[in-house]
């Protein structure tokens, strides 16, 4: 597909932690504007995100409105997230947004974890601006991505709730972007030889900043390109994640490898992946109706918490604790020694 009007507008999709910021950096790099200000770099992505703020904000509020994480594993997610893009404010916003960045420049590139969820969004604003969007998917080994999710996100989410959402994450956004201008590139392609990739999404996404490199900024990526980022060369053996969810996103991350070869792109690739996401959904069901009691309970403390309202209950002090603490012979011992009525002992003691 040519590009009539010279704008191109790329979104970086997929699953967080598997090489989209070096993507993204390589696109900046290359001539793309990313929208400004960024997030800031941080020990985790000591080189940058390649985000814009506005963006992460935008959308993390419109996740945290439908109660869904980045890294969601529920396969029940993607309806209310794609509710939360229907209503002509959040159009209206978002379409103001970026009909301003297309104005700042011809060719853009937008990368945030989030993006995934609003994909209905972002194509139908980018059609009301008379763009077509291409889609760029980052592919890394799972085992690896999970291990760089924990350094970077902490250890709140468990690993075998981490590999559900890179299946979820990475099935969907295969199945949503099917039909498209998109790109599948793998992270260790990416670091050995971005020239080459450069050259491949140009070619595929008709980007012509990316067909011909100019000299001096392909000297920049050069610098900016870090192959020792390769840090967590890791397999499942190293993380602990039921054999079933494992088998699982080994088998997809083969099915997905196809993806970014010449030419495997294509229906039979498709067919597997459906499969792949019918018996992930399934196997979803089955964990939660195996858990079905631990989701009542959850659901009745919150209930509780919630008719309680403002009448929480102070928290206890640092002495209460300690003096909890105490077996009971030392307990009567100290009612005698400070001489307090039982009833104040009590109280104090928790008993």
């Amino acid at each position: 597909m040519s590009r009539q009007d010279g704008r191109a507008l790329v979104l970086v999709v997929g699953v967080g932690r598997s090489g989209t910021s070096l993507l993204a950096g390589i696109l900046g790099q290359l001539g793309f504007h990313i929208p400004r200000p960024e997030v800031k770099a941080n020990s985790t992505n000591p080189r940058g995100f390649g985000e814009p703020r506005w963006v992460v904000d935008f959308q993390a509020g419109l996740l945290r409105a439908q109660k869904i994480t980045v890294n969601d594993s529920r396969p029940g997610a993607w309806e209310p997230a794609a509710r939360a893009g229907e209503p002509a404010a959040v159009r209206d916003t978002l379409r103001d947004w970026l009909a301003g960045q297309l104005d700042e420049a011809d060719a853009v590139v937008v990368k945030d974890p989030r993006t995934v969820w609003f994909l209905p969004l972002w194509m139908r604003c980018a059609a009301d601006l008379g763009v077509s969007p291409s889609f760029v998917t980052m592919l890394r080994h799972p085992a690896e991505t999970l291990t760089s999710a924990r350094t970077s996100y902490g250890t709140w989410q468990s690993e075998a709730s981490r590999a559900a959402a890179w299946l979820n994450v990475t099935l969907e956004t295969e199945r949503a972007t099917r039909g498209t201008q998109r790109a599948f590139v793998r992270y260790d392609d990416l670091l050995t030889d971005w020239r080459g990739q450069a050259t491949r999404l140009g070619d595929l996404l008709d980007l012509p900043l990316l067909r011909a490199v100019d000299p001096a900024r392909a000297a920049r990526v050069d610098e900016f390109v870090d192959p020792t980022l390769h840090r967590n060369r890791v397999r499942w053996d190293d993380l602990d994640v039921p054999e079933r969810v494992r088998e699982l996103a080994e088998d997809v991350w083969r099915q997905v490898q196809p993806l970014a070869e010449p030419g495997g792109d294509a229906p039979a690739a498709h067919a597997g992946l459906d499969g792949a996401r019918t018996a992930f959904k399934q196997l979803y069901q089955e964990a939660e109706d195996i858990a079905q009691s631990s989701v009542t309970a959850a659901r009745r403390r919150g209930r509780r918490g919630a008719a309680g309202g403002g009448s929480k209950r102070a928290p206890i002090s640092l002495r209460v604790r300690v003096a909890r603490r105490l077996p009971l012979r030392l307990r009567h011992g100290l009612r005698r020694a400070l001489g307090e009525p039982r009833a104040r002992v009590r109280a104090l003691l928790g008993r």
